[in-house]
């Protein structure tokens, strides 16, 4: 499969799954990832048990472009526009007071880490959705993340609702992204670099 080819039954299926509150296993600009509608608690719980995730710990949600951030936080410092447009890699920046998502995706102290996703299935499939979705590592907790699709735990693939055809075959090795914290008076930190 082309890289670019995006297959209109693939992406239909994936939507498919998300509107009925299903789990998709996708392809990310990154790595490899377990996704659900980020405003459906019912569907984020699952993800939680699949993984065997300790609910402290949150999950972070991918946007289609950065107009959309104003929806999911309360206050977008204005420094983060321009962090997101000057990075060369993915990144996810982690905002304090998140709203209109699901509170089991939301982290204890209120904040969210989104990401602009670059990835050409996965923004179109987002455009279409027209929510944000979770995108978490495609693995059982404690396990390493799967760079690629071949290295995904079989067990994982049996899980899943839907398995996006997508990106299948790219042997790329996938990598995580950059994760900076970002205050609302527009201090920001490095989490992971």
């Amino acid at each position: 499969m082309n890289r670019a080819f995006i297959d209109r039954e693939d992406l239909h299926q994936a939507l498919e799954t998300l509107k009925a509150g299903g789990i998709i296993l996708y392809p990310t600009d990154t790595i490899w990832g377990l996704g659900c509608d980020a405003t459906n608690p019912e569907a984020v719980e699952k993800i939680f048990a699949l993984k065997g995730r300790d609910k402290g710990k949150s999950m972070i949600v991918l946007l289609a472009n950065d107009n959309q951030l104003q929806s999911y936080v309360k206050e977008v410092p204005e420094v983060a526009y321009e962090l997101i447009e000057a990075s060369d890699k993915p990144l996810t920046i982690i905002y304090s007071d998140a709203k209109n998502l699901a509170e089991n995706v939301i982290a204890e102290d209120g904040s969210i880490g989104i990401r602009i996703v670059n990835h050409p299935f996965c923004e179109q499939l987002i455009q279409r959705f027209r929510k944000p979705i979770v995108s978490t590592s495609a693995n059982i907790s404690g396990q390493p993340s799967a760079g690629t699709f071949d290295e995904i735990d079989p067990e994982i693939r049996k899980a899943v609702d839907y398995v996006v055809k997508f990106g299948q075959d790219n042997h790329a090795e996938g990598k995580a992204s950059t994760i900076m914290k970002l205050d609302p008076s527009g201090k920001f930190e490095f989490i992971r670099k």
